[in-house]
């Protein structure tokens, strides 16, 4: 039964499409039940060996999780912190669609810590950029950049809510990123931080700021990003 293929691809393949589309289309959310290796089987006209082949690999992506005698759920997204990613390639590589809303995209003057941070002199133009970021209809984190105007002129207008602005970097303004100094902390949510996140005023946020710099070793964006703490978790993977 398992030998029952559609063209070339492998039954397992298949099986974890299925499953990644549902979460990309938010039918499945994170903490979700997923179907038990028996429904899997039974669905997919498969073996229980086919079934539990495709569960396990999604299960080494991080896409689900199991929990002994309880069955398999949606993972909460981790956030892989040893690779510098765009949040379109984090998405991108968890099987599930990318959604932005640009909330603010304008240049703005007199911010000396933001200039500061860029090394910049604080009376230099900073581009700032605010998106909303989503899964499926659902908010979970609220992320503001901040360039130097001069270094990238017309930022503001492009179009920051389709694309990846690591794409748009060094694709228009041939810049390539390298490496990112974090500072991560928790916090609370403001008023502001709660409307948009849909979570209520003073709970519990995962604050990231970033300096990311370009391969030349030049700040090229500083970004501040507040998560919804019940849908992240930290993974650092630490050399010695």
């Amino acid at each position: 039964m398992s030998g029952n293929h559609h063209g070339r691809t492998p039954a397992y393949k298949r099986i974890q499409s299925v499953i990644r589309n549902r979460i990309a289309a938010a039918g499945l959310k994170p903490g979700d039940a997923v179907a038990s290796e028996r429904e899997l089987a039974k669905i997919h006209k498969v073996s229980l060996m086919t079934a539990r082949h495709a569960l396990a690999g999604l299960e080494q992506e991080g896409i689900v999780e199991r929990r002994l005698g309880a069955g398999t759920f949606v993972a909460v997204p981790k956030i892989h912190f040893n690779k510098l990613m765009s949040y379109t390639e984090q998405m991108s590589s968890r099987g599930l669609a990318p959604r932005s809303r640009v909330l603010v995209a304008k240049v703005i003057e007199g911010e000396s810590e933001i200039a500061a941070r860029l090394g910049l002199p604080e009376t230099n133009g900073v581009v700032k950029i605010q998106r909303l970021r989503l899964t499926g209809e659902e908010p979970f984190a609220l992320e503001t950049c901040y360039l130097a105007a001069a270094d990238f002129p017309d930022l503001a207008s492009a179009a920051l809510g389709k694309s990846s602005l690591f794409a748009i970097l060094e694709h228009d303004y041939d810049t390539k990123l390298a490496y990112a100094d974090e500072e991560v902390d928790a916090t609370s949510a403001d008023a502001n931080i709660a409307e948009l996140l849909s979570v209520p005023r003073g709970a519990p946020m995962l604050r990231i700021r970033q300096i990311i710099y370009s391969s030349k070793g030049k700040a090229a964006i500083y970004v501040v990003g507040f998560y919804r703490s019940e849908r992240h978790t930290l993974f650092i993977r630490r050399f010695r």
